[in-house]
């Protein structure tokens, strides 16, 4: 049975509880895990979060069809950066952020399809509006939890950026590629899209 999560706002974002989770770097392999509300929770406070959350690759024994892959990620005042990894298709995630004051920054993948609901200003990298956006219900008004579909809620007084995991090359986009793509290319730009340029200047 899938596990029923309520959206943030900015209103309702808490003080964050305790350490729940021993790492905040690296990769983490993220597994069913019956009879609990997260199948990855990490709370912490005053520690930058670097983390790639790698999905399964196929359905785990006993799982549900309409179970999403459930994550929570939360720092109260220092940079968040999660990288949501996917190699099988069918396997839909429900991602939640609390960030508190901090900035946060975002990779989904490629074939991302779903909602997102964000609490602050928001930009987006060239990758993520030439391979993501349209496939993208932005701030929804009426929140629906659709279990066919993924599911993203950042909350945080910070800045927020979105980009893209390219699930071909399996590893972040490529900025300088993925900008000439959006000058050059066919695509057009979502309305009232920020497009973060600081990307050219990454190493």
């Amino acid at each position: 049975m899938s596990t029923d999560h309520s959206m943030l706002s900015t209103s309702t974002c808490e003080k964050l509880s305790p350490l729940l989770h021993a790492s905040t770097s690296g990769t983490h392999k993220v597994k069913y895990t019956p009879h609990e509300d997260w199948d990855f929770h990490l709370d912490i406070a005053h520690k930058p979060i670097d983390l790639s959350l790698a999905l399964p690759h196929y359905r785990a024994r006993y799982q549900p069809v309409d179970h999403r892959m459930s994550m929570f990620v939360g720092s109260e005042s220092a940079p968040i950066r999660v990288k949501v990894c996917r190699y099988y298709p069918q396997s839909k995630f429900y991602l939640e952020v609390q960030g508190g004051s901090s900035d946060v920054t975002v990779w989904l993948p490629s074939d991302f399809r779903g909602q997102i609901h964000h609490s602050s200003k928001a930009s987006f990298s060239a990758g993520f509006v030439n391979r993501i956006m349209q496939n993208v219900r932005l701030n929804d008004p009426e929140y629906n939890e659709i279990y066919s579909e993924d599911d993203v809620i950042v909350c945080t007084q910070g800045h927020i950026t979105f980009r893209m995991w390219d699930i071909q090359t399996c590893a972040p986009e490529k900025p300088h590629k993925e900008a000439f793509r959006r000058m050059f290319g066919c695509t057009r730009r979502a309305p009232e899209t920020a497009i973060d340029w600081d990307f050219l200047l990454d190493d």
